[in-house]
């Protein structure tokens, strides 16, 4: 039995914006080049542009062969963690591609693995032809392509003399890259601006207070709080759409900020707090008096659970980059009010920092507190603002 392995990407100038993808297929026991298929596929999102070069490189591989074996390789952690079972695919746009790449092949025979965006130059390069070739109104042209001659110099992937074939379409703008980039426009990024919810009985204590605990309501102190920090996210006007998690401080502090701001509210699953176990409801000298062991092993390691079964921060970070991911696609160039918790803030910023897990424990944030991140379509993320409290004094 044959085994192929799938390289894919896609990309958007401006997420949603002008889109495509790049896709390569290579004969798993020797590394040539046996297959090429780029689209440039019109005003898509990243991670549409991305499951679509999933989809083109699957049925290239079909094509050579319907009986051989797929491993398929790509730079999007979402697009593999969902094929593979781990993530829950909740976007609309990617619930139908998803289905059609589960089709092609039965499913035994395809395995999936994230690989460093280092590693995915030929696709990328693809993705980024097609893209130039589709913002000159042209179709991506095989014959042209560079991707395998430039990949063959530092991938044993890539083979001297590559058959060539093109998936009938062009391709999208360039793909995520890091650090500066010298894109002309990347259109305005979505910015999520991160509020905390306000007091709760709890919260002057210091206790542990997550998802799975009594769910308390805001104290007085809190709902005035709230009203406080509605009335300065008036002031600024930005906000345009309102989510919160569904615990109940989460939701009482948003009903107050989306009423001021004449917004509804959207309640996000995905923003909820970490579920502290058998914790909940105590301090931190509590835990340390009750639960030693645990304890160091959970400040040590980010895949320990709390006593009783909680939530590793391995785990809910894992939840709140694929939240982040669904946000920032589904609000492009927007505003976004997320009133949420104290974890899942703090790790939308330590993912933005690419900073190690042990940064949570050096982040101080205030009940009310106001934080922004903004994404933009070549992927960076910028840190706006962090633990603001100035409209509470």
């Amino acid at each position: 039995m044959r085994e192929f392995i799938v390289e894919a990407d896609g990309g958007s100038r401006g997420n949603p914006g002008p889109a495509g993808y790049g896709a390569v297929v290579c004969d798993a026991a020797t590394g040539q080049t046996l297959l090429e298929a780029a689209e440039y596929i019109g005003v898509a999102t990243n991670n549409v542009a991305e499951y679509r070069g999933l989809l083109a490189g699957l049925r290239a591989a079909h094509t050579l062969d319907p009986a051989a074996t797929v491993h398929v390789r790509m730079d999007s952690k979402l697009v593999i963690e969902q094929m593979s079972g781990r993530w829950k695919i909740k976007h609309p746009s990617m619930k139908p591609l998803a289905t059609q790449a589960r089709g092609i092949f039965p499913p035994d025979r395809v395995t999936y693995e994230w690989i460093p965006r280092a590693e995915n130059k030929h696709a990328d390069r693809l993705a980024n032809e097609a893209m130039d070739a589709g913002a000159r109104g042209e179709q991506w042209s095989p014959g042209d392509s560079v991707a395998d001659m430039e990949v063959a110099a530092g991938s044993s992937a890539a083979a001297s003399t590559p058959a060539v074939v093109a998936a009938g379409h062009q391709d999208a703008p360039g793909t995520t890259t890091r650090g500066w980039t010298s894109a002309p426009d990347l259109g305005a990024p979505a910015t999520l601006v991160l509020l905390r919810h306000g007091e709760t009985p709890l919260t002057p204590q210091k206790r542990f207070s997550g998802s799975g605990g009594t769910d308390p309501a805001l104290s007085a102190a809190g709902r005035d709080q709230a009203h406080r920090v509605a009335d300065a996210l008036a002031r600024r006007g930005t906000v345009q759409t309102v989510l919160a998690s569904p615990l109940t401080r989460t939701r009482e502090t948003a009903e107050i900020v989306a009423a001021r701001l004449g917004l509804d509210l959207v309640v996000e699953d995905g923003l909820r707090e970490t579920d502290f176990g058998a914790w909940e409801g105590l301090t931190f000298g509590e835990v340390r008096d009750r639960y030693p062991d645990d304890l160091n092993a959970w400040l040590a390691d980010p895949a320990a659970r709390p006593t009783g079964g909680g939530e590793s921060f391995a785990e809910v970070a894992a939840r709140i980059a694929v939240t982040k991911d669904e946000l920032v696609t589904a609000h492009a160039g927007r505003t976004v009010l997320l009133v949420t918790h104290v974890t899942p803030i703090k790790t939308l910023v330590r993912l933005a920092l690419g900073a190690p897990p042990e940064s949570l424990f050096r982040m101080e944030l205030s009940a009310a507190s106001l934080s922004a991140v903004a994404y933009y379509a070549d992927g960076n993320a910028s840190v706006r603002l962090f633990n603001d409290t100035s409209h509470l004094r």
